[in-house]
């Protein structure tokens, strides 16, 4: 059985590899791209239209529905991850065998092999953790390979995302002379805000109990990335030591009060004795750059519009963030200890974080050209971005929700076992919420039978504050 797994694994590492090897090798043709564009006014024919859908198949929904199915240490780990690994290298040949638009030198090409390599390592790890060689320097190799696969994990969703906006951006041929900048700015904040919406969601479904035990409040960590986020804002927003341009002043404002209110959210976020505190000032930090952002001055009309709905969303996800911790949580953490069942109004914030930004992603110079050329209104564009928003957010709702499943359910035999005095077996057993919820991290990505030992026993095993 080892032998066979052993084989087959060398011969998907070898198709990676050749893989990658042709990303470096392979030349588009762009004998049709009018001189200083980025692209042909061909369109996108069925064989490229066939790459994307299979790569977002692949990257989009199998690699991170697998990583948490590792999490959870499941049997369908390995089958979908393979699974994803094989539409991947099918996806990545047709996209170089499409005809129709073609395109010039891009990023999108160009951070293929890193993208290839990353997988490339993360499967022949993976492969090498199903062999269970244990003995002799195995051993030590093994603890190494866990932790590296972990790592290599937590990766690879933020590799996704980054290739998915560089192969966006390539299709149209944005982002490319003057506009590299403001895209940039763009695309960076934009992701940002739905990165911040992703976490507070996750700390909301399956991270109280972690926050309770880092002995620190969650504005306590906003407040530091906000005044993180704000020094690098106030310094690069502006080319010192030249003319004032266009919104340079608005900008470099907007990153001065993110690390001044930065600064005092951190010292709010604890009581005299030490403990965690709740207060405003994250919040009052987003509703104030949402009005700013409402008012940011646009050369098209549709442009302003989209920007003043950005703002707006920005400021009700402040609005809804104060009232949720002032009015419904009363300056508690969760409704319940463990955070096992929130309140529906606490959904607001991170789903408006996650609009916002695809609207700002959304909002570049060129983007708002296209609209204004073929006469879209903002009405419509807005409605598509949030569409798109619901969508993210359902699918990182579901994702946390197979982890929970596994994580806070009590099994069918534990609950029918024979009790004595009220308790299964005549003994207290630990809340399954308490104990599994402390296991979320990405350092389960290897499959069930990673170790010897039964998941059952596992469970049961003391935790120590590593983990998470």
């Amino acid at each position: 059985m080892a032998t066979a797994l052993k084989s087959r694994g060398a011969a998907l590492v070898a198709l990676l590899l050749s893989t990658a090897a042709t990303a470096r090798a392979h030349e588009h043709h762009m004998d049709n791209i009018p001189e200083g564009d980025a692209v042909s006014p061909d369109p996108i024919d069925s064989i490229l239209w066939i790459h994307i859908l299979i790569q977002a198949l692949a990257w989009g929904i199998l690699f991170p529905t697998g990583m948490v199915l590792g999490i959870i240490r499941s049997k369908w780990h390995v089958p979908v991850q393979t699974t994803g690994t094989v539409l991947s290298i099918v996806g990545y040949f047709l996209g170089h065998k499409h005809k129709g638009r073609q395109f010039a030198s891009n990023i999108h090409a160009k951070f293929v092999p890193t993208v290839m390599l990353i997988l490339i390592a993360q499967v022949s790890m993976g492969i090498y953790l199903k062999l269970h060689l244990e003995r002799g320097i195995h051993g030590k190799i093994r603890k190494i390979v866990v932790k590296a696969h972990g790592v290599v994990g937590k990766l690879m969703p933020i590799v996704i995302w980054v290739q998915f906006l560089f192969g966006g951006i390539t299709a149209l041929g944005f982002c490319r002379g003057d506009h590299t900048g403001q895209c940039l700015a763009h695309f960076i904040m934009g992701s940002a805000f739905i990165a911040y919406g992703i976490i507070l969601t996750i700390l909301l479904l399956v991270g109280q109990l972690w926050l309770r035990r880092s002995g620190r409040s969650q504005e306590f960590y906003d407040s530091l990335v906000i005044a993180a986020w704000g020094c690098v804002n106030t310094f690069t927003e502006h080319r010192w030591g030249t003319a004032w341009v266009k919104n340079d002043l608005q900008h470099t404002s907007m990153g001065i009060i993110w690390w001044c209110a930065g600064l005092v959210g951190i010292w709010l976020s604890r009581k005299r004795d030490g403990r965690p505190k709740r207060n405003l000032v994250p919040a009052i930090v987003i509703l104030l750059t949402g009005w700013g952002m409402s008012a940011h001055p646009q050369t098209l009309p549709v442009s302003t519009m989209v920007h003043t709905i950005f703002g707006y969303t920005l400021m009700a996800a402040g609005l809804t963030r104060i009232i949720e911790i002032s009015f419904v949580l009363k300056d508690r953490s969760a409704t319940l200890t463990d955070g096992s069942d929130p309140n529906s109004f606490q959904y607001l914030t991170p789903f408006l974080l996650y609009a916002g930004g695809f609207l700002f992603m959304g909002a570049t110079e060129e983007q708002m050209q296209v609209l204004a050329d073929a006469h879209v209104t903002h009405v419509s564009y807005v409605l598509i971005l949030y569409s798109i928003a619901f969508l993210l957010f359902l699918y990182v709702n579901m994702l946390i929700h197979l982890y929970a499943v596994h994580a806070w359910s009590t099994s069918k035999s534990d609950a029918e076992a024979p009790r004595t005095n009220g308790m299964p077996n005549g003994h207290a057993r630990p809340d399954p919420r308490v104990r599994d919820a402390e296991e979320f991290e990405l350092e389960g990505l290897i499959s069930e039978d990673e170790d010897a030992e039964p998941l059952e026993s596992k469970e049961r095993q003391p935790l120590t504050a590593r983990h998470l």
